[in-house]
């Protein structure tokens, strides 16, 4: 009815003016909360959106214009069988090394390609959670109990959550299951090998550019780290033979953004960033002009960019004023707030500790500094694993992504599995150190 209408324009120019009129910016903890937000930002954009999220993005779009869709139904599908689907969806997703934010395009390409809902929540929740990686860090730094916990329990919950989800949804997964009997084959347009080439190429580029250097500048991690843009270069190139040889792209102009890519390394040594801005602007240009699939490929990538980055940037945003930034500081929630709740093996700590990991942002790695500061606090290992447990997992960025992606409805439910289970495994893990 009209005068609705009328009611909910009124509403929210009331709401609009309440707020910039009960501001509080003579505080300076709000002051300092909205630095910590626009800080986040810039650390988020600087840190994670060039290296991580648009491989990421180009990884989907590959996932969505190369892979058939009847080859994702058959593994990966709500009729596919059950322990190979699960145990597919999570050992592809640890292999990623991302975090709770780069997992989400790769998520929506094998959801809308026709994966189970079952199958891609264990790939959602093993990609940042079963970082092998970070479960090795774990381990060395805060001690191999915990490393070994949140490993065991990672991998149960990939699973565990995932056929809770198709269970509790099994109305809608039967219906999956039908439309699955008319989808169309598994046919590739080219061989499987060619898809299974480039679509790997780009997992390792994304893998070794957004590998983190190792606080102990020994040891093995620590060689792979600091031949880590060799070895992203490396795949670079084999990226342009794919580009030649399985998409068919003139060899000239893969080779003149090569030689584009070369000169801008050499005019900005210290600043990989660069080269990598100017690889993923050559690969644009020369796929656009080329059209047909690879062509695609870049227009489907976009799509993806489009849906999930306004969503991950007023995430950031809320979270850094909340939280503040990866260091735990500047927030409006003050972390001398958070430190005395999680102290403890109560189950009022476990799953405190649950919900505000929940609801942080974690990057890939760097839960583990902001714990052993907690665990220096104060903080219980039985809270500190159910913060590793759900932290890297859930963000608030991520929560708007995938309610975009899967409804309010199936979010709820996939935040409240995530958390219960956490305060849960805590809470065992945490009696062993009472």
């Amino acid at each position: 009815m009209e005068w609705q209408r009328e009611l909910k324009i009124l509403l929210w120019i009331a709401g609009v003016f309440l707020f910039f009129y009960l501001i509080p910016v003579e505080s300076p903890e709000f002051r300092q909360a909205v630095m910590s937000a626009f800080e986040l930002a810039r650390w988020y954009a600087r840190e994670h959106v060039i290296l991580c999220l648009i491989p990421a993005f180009f990884i989907s779009g590959a996932i969505a214009v190369f892979v058939s869709k009847g080859a994702v139904i058959k593994y990966l599908g709500a009729s596919a069988v059950k322990w190979k689907s699960y145990l597919i969806a999570s050992v592809s997703g640890s292999i990623l090394a991302v975090c709770s934010c780069t997992v989400l395009p790769l998520f929506t390409g094998i959801r809308q390609r026709g994966a189970g809902l079952g199958a891609a929540i264990a790939f959602l929740y093993s990609g940042p959670a079963i970082n092998i990686l970070a479960v090795i860090l774990t381990a060395r730094i805060l001690g191999w109990e915990l490393g070994v916990a949140r490993i065991a329990a990672a991998v149960v919950f990939s699973i565990v959550i995932g056929m809770a989800m198709a269970f509790i949804f099994r109305k809608e997964e039967s219906r999956e299951v039908t439309e699955e009997s008319f989808a169309v084959s598994s046919q590739q347009s080219r061989p499987v090998w060619q898809t299974a080439f480039h679509f790997f190429v780009l997992v390792f580029i994304l893998i070794f550019a957004t590998w983190g250097e190792p606080q102990n500048e020994s040891g093995f991690l620590y060689s792979v780290w600091s031949y880590k843009w060799y070895l992203t270069s490396f795949f670079g190139l084999l990226l342009m033979f794919s580009l030649v040889y399985v998409l068919r792209i003139s060899a000239w102009k893969v080779a003149a953004g090569g030689i584009a890519v070369l000169i801008a390394a050499l005019l900005f040594p210290g600043n990989p960033v660069v080269p990598f801005v100017v690889a993923v602007a050559a690969l644009v240009i020369m796929t656009l002009q080329h059209g047909d699939e690879p062509g695609e490929w870049i227009l489907s990538s976009w799509d993806f960019t489009k849906q999930i980055m306004p969503l991950l940037g007023a995430g950031v945003l809320v979270a850094g004023f909340l939280l503040g930034t990866p260091g735990g500081e500047g927030g409006i929630i003050p972390e001398e707030w958070v430190t005395p709740l999680v102290g403890g093996n109560s189950l009022g700590a476990n799953f405190f500790a649950s919900i505000f990991g929940a609801f942080m942002y974690f990057a890939t790695l760097t839960e583990i500094p902001i714990i052993q500061g907690l665990l220096s606090s104060g903080m219980g290992r039985g809270p500190a694993l159910a913060l590793l447990l759900a932290g890297p997992a859930l963000s608030l960025p991520n929560m708007l992504v995938i309610r975009n992606v899967l409804g309010t409805r199936k979010t709820m439910v996939y935040i409240a599995l995530v958390s219960v289970m956490s305060t849960i495994s805590g809470l065992i893990y945490g009696s062993f150190y009472s």
